[in-house]
């Protein structure tokens, strides 16, 4: 099945953009970044905070930003069956660079994931554009448990190496 990604959720007070590989199904049947209610990104972006996510999905959009964190994925469009990263396919990527040197206050670049980070290295490893933000491979949220990564608690713990990079942003 093909798939398609959303518009990056970005403004010109971002510091960290979160780069996911393709949303899931049902992020993409929500048409909602993370809209699977068990993915653990909003309790971990809100944790980051102290605080804990609201309902409402364009409230969540305004903390994010108000917190200097915008979103979008490494993937533009690819074939996939299921959620399941590993059965991305034919995948063609958004234009990081461009959306880098559009908001050039971009800091840092976590990747959420494994696929994401991979992703965005094969596309974009040496791109001179993309040289400038830090690049943190984070795990990922999504909400399949790993040995290390069980429960939202965990990946919020590994997610505060973001705070230094919004330390100026109001959070």
């Amino acid at each position: 099945m093909f798939v398609q990604s959303f518009p990056p959720i970005i403004d010109d007070n971002s510091r960290v953009l979160v780069l996911g590989s393709m949303p899931g199904t049902a992020s993409l049947t929500k048409h909602q970044y993370y809209g699977n209610p068990r993915n653990h990104l909003w309790p971990v972006i809100y944790g980051l905070f102290g605080r804990e996510p609201e309902d409402d999905y364009d409230a969540r959009l305004a903390f994010a930003l108000g917190r200097g964190i915008a979103l979008w994925d490494v993937i533009a469009t690819c074939s996939r069956e299921g959620s399941l990263d590993a059965n991305i396919r034919d995948e063609v990527p958004n234009d990081i660079p461009g959306l880098l040197r559009q908001y050039p206050g971009i800091r840092c670049l976590a990747f959420n994931g494994t696929k994401s980070h991979d992703t965005f290295r094969k596309y974009f490893g040496t791109d001179p554009a993309c040289a400038a933000p830090a690049r943190l491979k984070l795990p990922s949220t999504s909400p399949i448990p790993t040995p290390r990564m069980r429960t939202t608690a965990d990946r919020l713990e590994a997610w505060r190496v973001l705070l230094p990079f919004l330390n100026d942003t109001g959070g």
